[in-house]
């Protein structure tokens, strides 16, 4: 029998086993360096990681105090700071070294002969490498090139890498990037300015709340029911219960019970999780936000979604015209349209379709344009799948998509003046749905109907369909006011407001 050959290796796998034998041989070094360490510092806790050290400024802090010095200029003041070497260049008797902090603001140290002497000098020379954390003291100043620098009179290693750096001026890959985010942090601006995004995001969120009244809570991760969305959920099991239990697809069901216990104005920002496919909109873990007003519907919800996320934009970018990471401006101001789904989609497919229209007469149509009937096919789902066909991809504005089928929304209100719709709405903004906002369904026999309709398509299969709660309608007949409520993935609102991908926006986000 002949043996197939092996295929020859590409340039790329070539140049991976070339970057792998270079970090053993490094690592190996390093560990050599850090017994070095360890044995000099033989009577110092931590010998190579040194418990504390004597820092007495922040690289932040003096850039702020002294970025405009000019080249040449002393300060006469000493500073004792911190960071990560990220550049380093040798010479005979001066050595310098580019410290980096956490919020990537640098400032650069220089080790010289005459400030720290010979052993110390070498010492330097023996063991520091890039990615090192180094503590430095000395006076600041401004070297004569202009750049703001510790002339540094004494030196300590704060932690010693035992991995190299990646390069520092080449791009990462988006699955290095992704799988190694800390590399990604250290390495690039706007992984660091994603996370402060994220950060300004939240803070706005919950000051817009706090203006308006709204109270923060957290409702239950671990559930004995799923409900409040259709997704198909995580299933796990209680050893102290002996019961199966479900990672949270979505907080409604909780957060009604807590409107109807008299939390008027609610809201919760939290982790949901559920059990469907990863793309560029998608994770199976994200953060959502969830709030119910009462004495609201959906128009007033509508109106407070759009001060929530242009707030948002404000915090982030300063304006309501956001700059994505491609560079195109994206206006998110001013007041957004709001269209009706049968409206906008007879319109754009030049065929009149109400709630009334069959379901036998959808499938036809479908059909007719290429598009494959979904599982379980409903009146409610072929109507979305058409409007995602002919109209999802004409928004270009933030449009609030008004006025959805009854079968697909058995949380809401029936409308109060269009038979066969209910009174929702999904907000469409740079070409995906970012939130949903609903006049809530309160009257808790029509909502055990639609619960119970549910149950027969849990019955015939669907996997995402909710099952009766008989909890949550307990709830509800002891009286649940008229509310408005929404939801919003935050992941997804980092995206209309920096251009990213769920995978950026996302700090560590699940993978394979």
């Amino acid at each position: 029998m002949t043996e197939t050959p092996a295929p020859e290796p590409t340039e790329d796998e070539d140049a991976r086993r070339a970057d792998l034998v270079e970090a053993f041989e490094q690592k190996a070094v390093r560990l050599a360096k850090r017994e070095r360490l360890n044995a000099e510092r033989a009577d110092a806790a931590g010998g190579a990681y040194p418990v504390a050290l004597p820092i007495t400024a922040t690289i932040p802090d003096l850039r702020a105090r002294f970025g405009d010095l000019e080249a040449g200029a002393e300060t006469g003041e000493t500073a004792a700071v911190a960071g990560r070497v990220v550049f380093s260049r040798n010479t005979g008797k001066l050595c310098f070294a580019t410290l980096q902090a956490g919020d990537g603001s640098r400032i650069q140290a220089m080790v010289s002969l005459a400030s720290v002497g010979d052993e110390s000098l070498q010492s330097w020379k023996d063991l520091v490498d890039l990615g090192d954390h180094v503590f430095v003291a000395g006076e600041v100043i401004s070297s004569r090139r202009g750049e703001l620098s510790v002339m540094v009179s004494k030196w300590a290693i704060a932690s010693k890498a035992i991995l190299p750096l990646p390069n520092m001026y080449a791009e990462l890959s988006e699955e290095t990037r992704v799988r190694s985010r800390f590399l990604d942090l250290i390495v690039r601006d706007r992984a660091r300015e994603t996370v402060v995004a994220r950060a300004k995001v939240n803070a706005s969120l919950r000051a817009t709340f706090a203006e308006r009244g709204f109270i923060e809570v957290e409702t239950p991760m671990l559930q004995v029911q799923h409900g409040g969305a259709s997704a198909r959920p995580f299933i796990t099991n209680s050893n102290a219960f002996d019961a199966d239990l479900y990672l949270r697809i979505a907080p409604e069901l909780f957060l009604k019970r807590a409107v109807v216990g008299g939390i008027d104005r609610v809201f919760e920002i939290n982790r949901n999780f559920r059990n469907e496919g990863a793309d560029s909109t998608h994770s199976p873990e994200f953060a959502m936000l969830e709030a119910y007003q009462a004495y609201s519907d959906y128009n007033g919800i509508a109106d407070l979604t759009q001060r929530l996320i242009q707030d948002a934009a404000v915090a982030v970018a300063g304006s309501t015209v956001v700059t994505w990471a491609d560079g195109t401006e994206y206006d998110l101001g001013g007041q957004w349209d709001r269209v009706s789904m049968y409206d906008s989609l007879s319109a754009a497919s030049g065929r009149a379709i109400s709630p009334q229209t069959s379901l036998d007469e959808l499938l036809v149509f479908a059909a007719e344009v290429g598009l494959e009937a979904p599982p379980h096919a409903t009146h409610g789902k072929l109507v979305e799948e058409l409007w995602e066909h002919f109209v999802k991809g004409s928004l270009t504005r933030p449009t609030f998509v008004m006025d959805f089928p009854l079968d697909t929304s058995p949380l809401v209100r029936e409308h109060r003046s269009i038979a066969g719709v209910v009174e929702k709405w999904d907000l469409y903004v740079r070409g995906f749905e970012l939130a949903t906002g609903y006049s809530e369904l309160v009257d808790p026999v029509i909502q055990r109907e639609r619960f119970t309709e549910q149950a027969k398509l849990v019955a015939s299969g669907d996997l995402e369909a909710m099952r009766i709660d008989e909890e949550f309608l307990r709830a509800l007949e002891h009286g649940m006011p008229p509310s408005g409520g929404m939801g919003m993935g935050i992941d997804r609102l980092l995206m209309a407001i920096t251009g990213l991908g769920i995978r950026e926006t996302i700090l560590f986000p699940l993978v394979k």
